[in-house]
């Protein structure tokens, strides 16, 4: 059975804006492995006492562990990611991530495709990173289902946080490159937007039939249509539309198509964002942003630079995460991608956040996730060191909800 913890004596980054950086603090974790309550050392006894009267507990239900002179901060959230859907050191038979035979498949799940035993799953956790939010490719148009899940465990059902975050949609070279050598529609842009549009016209007025048939007997159901159902709960703002989008261009069309249908939408990649900051930053614009560590191996990646989070972090409305897009960029370098913008000019508190709770934010998942905060997992990472401040990688410890892993 688990005990209780307590981590003291430790300088704790919150990543919460009402609680921000404690200098000397404690984290007291329940036997569910929920933070029960975080703060400075100064108030422990009475948050102790508190505790234990609302939870009933004997003083010997508690582990207390000194982490005196180090840094823990939550769990890091890697926002877009094929992690386990391209597998480690397979080429096409462990590569799921793009149906390449319909360019219009949003019934498909990245869950049915993950593999949690891929060795990757394990640096993930070794380097930091305790969440991941895994995606369909970009091959397709509307490429299929994403979800978000721990990066512990075994069973793909036990580690699932949420198993719908959104639908991949992409625009730009992907499409047009992965069809046009197959002389098929899309092979242009116009085509790509074309596609996905037809889709979302077609599961509007599917929903709009299927609700008629619900409130009258006089009206027949549509035939089910595994394509429509898959993008209702788009249509109804339930989980968002994740757009991957470089070019300047592409990131408008994205916004453009999002606003005809209402949609709650996140870019990812953004690669020339600063050329429309302003525009971004009028939409309120939630951006995933990477990979940071690349080569510039096709033309839509000519704007690229790593002062991208930088940029986007002077305009006040607008959310982004640095994310991994494993395996492009391997998941346990998303804290140095991390340091590398903030090399770059991005501030460290920002530069927290954006593997952290903004992740968390824009996907969906912060009620649990994203930072140390009564109520949520026990995801911690324990550093000997400032991680901001040295060349650290990887952290001393690891918890995933409450459980020491590492």
């Amino acid at each position: 059975m688990k005990n209780n913890k307590l981590l003291k004596n430790a300088t704790i980054y919150t990543a919460d804006d009402n609680l921000g950086v404690i200098e000397s603090g404690y984290i007291y974790v329940n036997k569910s492995g929920k933070i029960a309550s975080v703060g400075s050392i100064d108030n422990l006894e009475t948050d102790i006492k508190v505790n234990r009267s609302t939870e009933s507990l004997e003083k010997n239900d508690l582990e207390e562990i000194d982490f005196s002179g180090k840094f823990i901060l939550p769990g890091f959230v890697d926002a877009h990611t094929h992690l386990g859907i391209c597998e480690s050191y397979l080429s096409f038979e462990g590569d799921d991530a793009n149906e390449m035979t319909d360019p219009v498949t949003p019934h498909l799940r990245a869950l049915d495709a993950t593999n949690p035993l891929d060795p990757a799953f394990k640096e993930a956790l070794r380097y930091g990173v305790t969440s991941v939010v895994i995606s369909p490719g970009s091959a397709n148009p509307i490429g299929g289902e994403i979800f978000a899940m721990k990066t512990y465990g075994n069973s793909i059902d036990e580690m699932i946080i949420k198993n719908k975050v959104g639908i991949k949609f992409a625009l730009g070279e992907n499409p047009k490159s992965t069809y046009s050598e197959r002389e098929e529609s899309p092979t242009t842009r116009m085509a790509t937007a074309a596609l996905i549009r037809e889709a979302l016209f077609k599961a509007k007025r599917y929903y709009e039939d299927r609700e008629k048939s619900f409130k009258s007997d006089d009206f027949s159901a549509p035939e089910y249509d595994i394509k429509s159902e898959a993008l209702i709960p788009v249509l109804k703002n339930e989980i968002k539309a994740f757009f991957h989008a470089h070019r300047a261009d592409d990131i408008c069309t994205a916004i453009r198509i999002a606003k005809e249908f209402n949609l709650d939408y996140v870019l990812v990649h953004c690669t020339q964002g600063p050329l429309i900051a302003d525009y971004l930053d009028c939409q309120n614009a939630k951006i995933l942003l990477g990979p940071i560590i690349s080569d510039n191996c096709k033309p839509e990646l000519s704007g690229f630079s790593s002062k991208t989070p930088s940029c986007l972090a002077k305009k006040k409305n607008i959310c982004f995460s640095i994310m991994s897009d494993h395996p492009e960029t391997p998941v346990q370098y998303l804290l140095l991608s991390c340091k590398i913008a903030i090399e770059e000019g991005l501030n460290k508190t920002d530069a927290l956040k954006s593997i952290t709770i903004n992740p968390a934010k824009i996907c969906g998942i912060d009620g649990r996730l994203g930072s140390i905060k009564k109520g949520k997992d026990a995801d911690l990472l324990v550093f000997v060191k400032d991680p901001f401040k040295n060349f650290l990688l990887k952290p001393d410890n690891v918890f995933i909800d409450g459980t020491k892993i590492f």
